[in-house]
């Protein structure tokens, strides 16, 4: 039985909406037959991802959707996820590197800098509205 092609979720720009994520890791498990340690990793950067489009993206506007899209080649293994927000975007080479000492006490700014040490690649897109994050899995 073929898997289908794509799995979505749609959320408000409420931080309630972030409790939705954990089911929506868990589909993917499921459905790309994932180990826990790339769980993990897809629920970090996920998180951060949607985190970042309902704060900065949408300005936590709940009239403002995020759109989360997941396909799976399972010949390579590969998940790839985008969140995409309604808001102005960003240009991701502005934001300041979280590692030098000047930032090192800043309450925020890291996540896509953690987005990018959980995935095996990231892609900005839409002027910074869309995030494609790319997982290399293990076989399981």
């Amino acid at each position: 039985m073929s898997k289908p092609d794509i799995k979505k979720l749609v959320l408000d720009s409420k931080f309630e909406e972030m409790g939705r994520l954990e089911s929506f890791v868990d589909e993917l498990k499921q459905w790309a037959d994932v180990n826990d340690e790339d769980s993990n990793r897809i629920m970090l950067a996920l998180s951060e991802a949607v985190n970042n489009a309902i704060m900065h993206g949408n300005n936590e506007n709940p009239e403002k959707q995020v759109v989360v899209l997941s396909t799976f080649d399972e010949e390579n293994r590969i998940l790839t996820i985008s969140v995409e927000d309604e808001g102005e975007g960003f240009d991701p080479e502005e934001i300041p590197d979280p590692l030098k000492e000047e930032n090192l006490l800043n309450e925020s700014g890291r996540g896509v800098y953690l987005i990018r040490q959980y995935a095996d690649d990231v892609h900005f897109s839409k002027g910074g509205s869309k995030v494609t994050i790319i997982f290399q899995l293990d076989n399981s």
